[in-house]
């Protein structure tokens, strides 16, 4: 149904991508942007493009995340703008927290826009297997520029925070299954 003031649809407009490290979620968001024909928005894209290279060595954590928010906060004005037009968009921004999550599902709310929390779900074992395969073969896998230790792994495991199923449904959620969102091909 078209809301006649906006014309927007009820049909999801802003598409939050969410799972742990490893689950798929960047292969997944690209098949879902080409599928809607939307747009995609990459935190490590942007974070890529826009700051690592001029990263303090050691990597400082209140310098990254200070720019991780900046990348955010760009991130959800140029999507709002570009849902605003019909154009559904995908967020593929780490989302790994539950308040994260609520976070961008509130923003679309209150901005009138339909959300849906699309979770792909993979097991911790499967999920590492593949970060050790596309840390073998970044050019490939087209993922992260750098690899992902067992440390850094078993760390953001520590902060990962599941969908409950009162969240998949505030959410609209679907649950992508690990055939549904197989890793990137060799």
């Amino acid at each position: 149904m078209t809301a006649p003031a906006t014309g927007m649809t009820d049909a999801p407009l802003i598409h939050l991508i969410t799972g742990s490290t490893g689950a798929g979620k960047t292969t997944y968001a690209l098949a879902l942007a080409e599928r809607l024909g939307g747009v995609r928005f990459s935190i490590d894209e942007w974070m890529s493009t826009l700051f690592w290279m001029d990263s303090p060595q050691p990597l400082d954590p209140a310098w990254s995340m200070e720019r991780v928010e900046r990348c955010l906060n760009q991130i959800w004005s140029v999507a709002r703008a570009t849902a605003a037009q019909n154009l559904p968009c995908i967020l593929d921004v780490g989302l790994t927290t539950a308040a994260s999550r609520q976070r961008f599902t509130r923003a679309a709310q209150d901005a009138g826009l339909p959300v849906q929390l699309h979770f792909v779900d993979v097991p911790a074992d499967e999920r590492w297997r593949r970060v050790q395969a596309r840390d073998t073969d970044k050019a490939k896998t087209r993922q992260l520029t750098f690899d992902v230790t067992r440390n850094m792994f078993d760390f953001v495991e520590t902060l990962w925070e599941s969908p409950t199923e009162t969240e998949m449904r505030a959410g609209n959620g679907i649950r992508i299954s690990p055939e549904a969102a197989p890793p990137p091909k060799p």
